[in-house]
Order: C-alpha cells, then structure tokens, then sequence
C-alpha cells in the first residue's frame, strides 16, 4: 500500500513512522527544507514540493497510491491538497480505482462541514479527523492517577492503562507472568505489551519475567479498575470523586467541549475566561445556562481571583488554553493553591513528556491523538479503534470483527490459535440493547459472530492477522 502524507511537521513525520513499521510505502511532501532534511533519515521517499501543485503529486507518484493524508498545520491547505489529489490521482489513473483522502482539521466548522456530507462533495474529502474528543476523553480517564503513562480508551468501557512495574510489586516483581497468575489476588491482569530498558517492545508471553522499571500495557474494562491495577504493581492509589468539581481555564473549543464531557459525566463546572467577550457569550449560551456551571470572567493567573472562587475546593484544574506555556502556568498555579488533580491538553509532544515532573498529574498530546485518528481512517476496513502504545510504540492494537465465515466463530479463545507475537485484550459484544460490552479474553470464553476482538501485535504482522481473519 503506497501513502502519500502532505506536510512534514510533527503529525505527518510520526504517522509515516507508524506506517513504515508496518512496511507501508510510504512518501512524504512538504515545502519547508528543514522539515524535508529532518524526514530524510527515515525509509521513505522525501520530496520537497508544495501540496497544492499538481506536478507534486505526479512526482509522488499519486497514480500508485491507495491513501492520501493531508496533514499540515493549515486547515484551507489540507483541504486543497485533497480535492487536487483526487483530481491528479483520476486524471493519472483515467478514472479506474479510488484513492482515499485523509484530512486534518483545526477549524470545527469543517467537521460539521463534513459529518453532514458536505466536504466530501465540494471538496473530495474522504475522512476528516479533528481529534479533540479523543483528546478529552483520554484526559478524563488519565486523571484518576499520576501514575499512569497514558490511557487509551478502547470503546465499550475498555482501556489500555500504560504505567511503570515499580520496585515495591513483590506480587510480581521477578517472577513470570504464570507464576503471578497464583501470586496475584482476582488474577493477574491482562498485559499487552513490555518493555525493558535497551530492548524493543513485545507481546509478553506466560514465560516472561517483569523486572522493576519495565513499562507495560495492561487492557482492563472500567475506570474502577485502575486502583486495583496500579496497587498491583506497586503505586499508590487514591479514590477519585464521583461527581467531581473542576475548574476550566480558557473559554476556546477545548474548553467548551471539556466543559461538556465533564458536565455530561455528572460533573460540576467552574470556566474561568480571560476575555470579557468570550466569557459574555459563554454566560449566555446553552451551557451557561446549566446550574452545574458557573462562568467567571478574570484572569486565570490572578491569585487573588482563584482564591475568590476557592479553587482549593476544586477536585480538578483543567488548562485548555491556545498556548502551551500559559496552559502549564495555569495549571501549575491551580496546583500549588490546592488543586489535587491538573491536566493538560497540549500540541507540543516535547512538553506533554515533562510536565509530569512538574507536578501536573496527566497531561495529553493532541499530535499523538491525531496519528492515532489517522491511522484507524487508514485502517477503516477495520470496525473500531486503532492505537499505538505512547511507551511501547512496538506495539499497535487493533479491532477485528468475527463472522461466521471464520472457523472459530462458536468456538473458544483458546481455538483461535492466535499467534505467539500475538494477544488478546477485549472481547466485544452487542447486548440485548444493541450496546457493545467488553468481555476478559478468558481462554474458555467462546467467540460468536458480530462479536469483535481486539489483539495487540507489532504493526509489522498487521497484514498477517488480516489475511488469517480476512478483513
């Protein structure tokens, strides 16, 4: 499969390294020199061009490709490149075949654009991904512990945790995954992916041994799971509130939408927005209008305004501001005045890797969220999400349907024969109420057509699996 990814800047770079592990031909177009000279150690085609001219994608070789992603920083940008891929691909093609169109998106008009059918027709937009709500999402669920790396939201209730083995697990600490099985009271949870210090990630096997400061992938169902897993492997724990208060810094789209999710999940809401303006309209819109939520117009650095509203009664701080730095002086603010638990969503990768040693409990890279939402579009044959571990990028998951076609379907996990490289996470299935449960991979559990199994693998045998279940 040939993808051609316009704009070489952080999203486009680590989406063609996710694609290269999976031995995707993969090229990569961008205008700025520098980004072009930073993208040629890697095993791909590099081409220095502007996205919006025609003799670009003709030199990528658009007549090949299957995928194209437009994945600049400009919104108008993206969105041209695309309606001029399609054109160039069926002009180089004389009409046969169909080559998907990816396009990243700031602007949320253009997802509304989109999700009423609109975009695609006028402007040959296939997919557009606007990975806000993954962003929040992850963030919420991140929040219940400092401890946790990362937590990737699955569907249906199902999670992937990512934390470090510490030194105090003595239930499992030097010992095989097997042999924590018995040591381990409810059963040892199921890990995903390991990794070691000067080794490549893996899928454990029983036989594995966790050592202390490995890092691994746990697939778990419920929130209300995580305490038991971070005692498990030796990390402190502390109940989270089940209608908790937060304060939101900034009056933006993030805001608004963290407002919501929070709000929706039986939250109380504190928005504290600089501009006059903004905050006026805030006031007097639908979710200024809820009892739950109370608008203030200040400034979110004024100590004396946070110690007003007593933001030390707040459960949690949440700085969703269009600046990076002002978001972590926010937030590191709201936590020296009291706030128990500070988040973050940011755009810069480097700084959502070392706000955590400043004290802000989770924070989320909105870069990585868009890969992520990238790659399940490039991956659209198959149903559900698709994500790589943030700290075992080895590893990738991925959601596969089962049909009656298969020769398990009716049959045990255990009859599966799932590959060593391989292993289950979830299994997913449609309750009476035609809602997606998540099931435990137990290998007496029989798998039923429309059923839906998750597997994580390294992406390199992702073709493999799709070929033994013949997505």
């Amino acid at each position: 499969m040939r993808i051609i990814i316009g704009g070489g800047g952080r999203v486009g770079v680590e989406l063609a390294q996710s694609l290269r592990r999976e031995d995707k031909d993969v090229v990569l177009v961008d205008s700025d020199s520098r980004a072009v000279k930073n993208a040629q150690g890697m095993d791909i085609l590099v081409i220095h061009g502007n996205i919006t001219q025609r003799e670009k994608f003709k030199e990528a070789g658009i007549e090949d490709a299957q995928v194209y992603v437009a994945a600049t920083n400009s919104d108008e940008i993206n969105i041209l490149s695309c309606a001029l891929a399609k054109h160039a691909y069926k002009e180089a093609t004389g009409g046969k075949g169909e080559l998907m169109t990816i396009c990243r998106v700031r602007d949320h008009n253009f997802t509304k654009e989109h999700n009423e059918g609109k975009l695609s027709s006028w402007a040959g937009v296939d997919h557009v991904v606007h990975p806000v709500d993954d962003a929040i999402e992850r963030l919420m669920s991140g929040l219940r512990s400092s401890s946790l790396n990362e937590v990737i939201p699955f569907q249906a209730d199902a999670y992937i945790v990512e934390l470090k083995v510490n030194s105090g697990a003595s239930s499992v600490v030097h010992r095989t995954l097997l042999e924590s099985e018995s040591s381990v009271e409810g059963g040892m949870p199921t890990i995903v992916g390991l990794k070691r210090s000067g080794t490549p990630g893996k899928v454990p096997t029983y036989d594995d041994q966790l050592l202390p400061d490995d890092k691994i992938a746990i697939a778990t169902a419920g929130k209300a799971s995580f305490n038991r897993i971070l005692r498990i492997f030796g990390h402190e724990t502390s109940d989270f509130p089940s209608n908790p208060y937060v304060a939101i810094f900034g009056g933006g789209l993030v805001a608004i939408r963290s407002a919501k999710a929070w709000l929706n999940s039986g939250a109380k809401v504190t928005i504290i927005e600089r501009d006059l303006q903004k905050a006026n309209a805030l006031a007097g819109s639908d979710i200024g209008n809820l009892s739950a939520c109370e608008i203030i117009h200040g400034d979110h650095l004024d100590k004396d305004l946070l110690k007003e509203i007593e933001i030390s009664s707040h459960d949690i701080a949440i700085a969703a501001l269009e600046n990076d730095h002002e978001s972590i002086a926010a937030a590191l603010l709201a936590n020296d005045l009291g706030v128990e638990r500070t988040g973050l969503t940011l755009y810069d990768a480097d700084l959502a890797n070392v706000v955590k040693r400043m004290g802000i409990t989770y924070s989320v890279d909105r870069r990585r969220v868009a890969v992520d939402s990238i790659l399940s579009k490039i991956h659209s044959e198959i149903p559900g999400p698709y994500a790589v571990l943030s700290t075992i990028s080895d590893i990738v998951g991925i959601n596969l349907p089962v049909t009656s076609k298969l020769k398990f379907e009716g049959k045990t996990l255990a009859d599966v024969n799932l590959p060593d490289w391989s292993k289950a996470a979830f299994i997913q299935r449609k309750n009476i109420d035609n809602e997606w449960e998540t099931m435990r991979p137990l290998p007496n559990k029989t798998i039923l057509d429309g059923d839906r199994l998750t597997i994580f693998l390294p992406p390199d045998r992702i073709d493999d699996i799709e070929k033994k279940f013949k997505v």
